[in-house]
């Protein structure tokens, strides 16, 4: 079995999430206890306690699923298992990075912060929207973005599975596909997201964060990492920074790099190492045939051998 370790975005949340682990493992724990010194306040009990709309807003979730994934991360290592690739869902890519011995944990988790509030701010709440579009081909969802758009923001954001494209933008254009995709066949829905992401109403976050990111060190990975923005991994540390820079305003290539680590990596199973099990759902419709292993407790570490 020729393991990769994914890594969720938003989406995956709970509250409570990570506790589990930490108390299993001290390991686990520590994670959770730098993310509080680092940042500052109580992540741990937002995680643990909620109230999960307190939660829920994202540049406090961003770095508390970067802590939760790095905290099974951890309690994974105590096994002694290695990954052949590691990828992670748009803020998933963070732990993945950690997980390559590429980012620091106390950098990832300032990084996701200020991530998350430089998305937060790049556009007025109630102004841009995202849209899950189920049952269309990924040329078909294009073509719902072109005859929809409109003269505003509107543009594929996630590439998540055959028949699963996300399209993000201005909210009116953003109705406007979801009502001509559904007359197309399609199986639209809005999605509850506080801001348009990995769309260019995103490019003040970029422009902001980037700064941020050039100041930061990056390492050369110990393991293949995947991106989101190219679909291949990062050679170098200084790739994996360009990476993060442009995947802020750009599209989640999902399926080409799970079809990477599949078809190119030698991969042939996959853990998700996080709340949830988004991303071991998208490999069941990308690569039907590979392995999934879902890590939802300290008692299923033994799955992986």
């Amino acid at each position: 079995m020729i393991v990769a370790f994914l890594f969720p975005g938003q989406g995956s949340q709970n509250v409570g999430m990570g506790r589990d682990w930490a108390d299993a493992f001290p390991e686990s724990r520590r994670v959770f206890e730098e993310a509080d010194e680092v940042l500052g306040f109580g992540l741990t009990r937002l995680c643990w306690e909620g109230p999960e709309e307190e939660l829920t807003l994202t540049a406090n979730l961003q770095p508390a699923l970067v802590a939760t994934s790095v905290a099974v991360l951890r309690a994974v290592e105590t096994t002694g298992a290695r990954p052949a690739a590691v990828a992670g869902h748009s803020l998933g890519e963070y732990s993945a990075l950690v997980a390559a011995s590429t980012l620091e944990l106390a950098d990832a988790l300032r990084l996701t912060r200020r991530r998350g509030e430089l998305m937060q701010r790049a556009v007025p709440v109630g102004e841009g929207a995202m849209a899950a579009i189920l049952a269309l081909d990924d040329d078909a969802v294009r073509r719902v973005v072109a005859d929809a758009a409109g003269g505003e923001v509107l543009s594929v954001a996630n590439l998540n599975a055959p028949g699963q494209v996300v399209v993000a933008g201005h909210r009116a254009a953003v109705e406007r596909a979801v009502e001509l995709a559904r007359e197309r066949g399609g199986k639209p829905r809005m999605l509850p997201v506080s801001a348009p992401f990995h769309c260019p109403l995103m490019r003040p976050a970029r422009e902001g964060l980037e700064p941020v990111l050039r100041e930061t060190p990056f390492s050369d990975p110990e393991v293949p990492i995947v991106t989101n923005v190219d679909a291949r991994p990062a050679a170098t540390g200084a790739a994996a920074r360009d990476a993060l820079v442009r995947q802020i305003d750009s599209p989640v290539r999902w399926v080409e790099s799970v079809e990477w680590m599949t078809d190119r990596g030698g991969v042939t199973a996959f853990a998700e190492l996080g709340p949830g099990s988004v991303l071991l759902n998208t490999v069941k419709r990308i690569r039907p045939e590979a392995e999934r292993i879902e890590l939802k407790g300290p008692e299923d570490l033994a799955k992986l051998g």
